[in-house]
């Protein structure tokens, strides 16, 4: 990791949490529960920033594996490889924190209603994204920028799926203010998160192809 992006992931990594610290203040202690749905409502503030980071992180593979397709760079495959890992964990969240919030709310676990099961096609997709690229061989970075484009068609469809199919999932409402500062608040907080996260892994990337080109070289 150069003396740049160390910097910009120390800076993201403090700011994150302060961020975080503000947050879950303002989750457990300023905003009160919700009238009808009462203290489980607050795993909103974990499930919509989750949802975000995991759109932000497909989108950034897609547009790194365009670019790696195109200009074969090993530094887009990178970017592409660990915003797509990173991207799949918060989808698990989003999967995680989802049940949770419903369970109380619809009474059920789990429903195939249109965007939960749009969501774990997302989570399929990029599931596949990563093993393609583990098991792919030689071959395996461009099978997996194929995919990382594909796959990223999911993504208005999960987005717009509450609006173009017959759903139980709550349509956007407007919030109280104190809701919106404090999703706004998360959202920050989950973005910088995502920022430390991926400089972190990208110098990982580049650490391990060094070191793999060194042992080529004694050979």
């Amino acid at each position: 990791m150069n003396k740049l992006s160390d910097l910009v992931s120390r800076i993201s990594a403090a700011l994150a949490s302060v961020f975080t610290f503000v947050a879950l203040y303002a989750i457990f202690i300023v905003v009160p529960p919700e009238q009808k749905m009462g203290i489980i409502q607050k795993i909103f503030y974990f499930h919509v920033p989750a949802a975000w980071i995991s759109f932000l992180s497909f989108g950034v593979v897609f547009v790194a594996s365009i670019l790696y397709l195109w200009k074969q760079e090993e530094r887009y495959d990178q970017l592409a490889h660990a915003s797509g890992e990173i991207g799949l964990v918060f989808c698990t969240l989003v999967l995680i924190t989802g049940p949770i919030w419903g369970r109380p709310v619809w009474g059920v676990w789990w429903t195939w209603d249109s965007r939960l099961t749009t969501t774990l096609v997302l989570w399929l997709i990029y599931v596949a994204y990563l093993m393609v690229r583990a098991y792919g061989g030689n071959r395996g970075p461009r099978y997996g920028a194929v995919l990382g484009i594909v796959g990223f068609l999911d993504v208005p469809i999960v987005y717009f799926s509450i609006r173009w199919w017959r759903t139980i999932h709550p349509p956007p409402v407007t919030l109280a203010p104190s809701m919106v500062v404090t999703l706004l608040i998360s959202l920050v907080a989950f973005t910088l998160l995502y920022l430390c996260l991926l400089l972190q892994r990208v110098a990982q990337e580049r650490m391990k192809d060094e070191i793999d080109w060194l042992k080529r070289q004694e050979r």
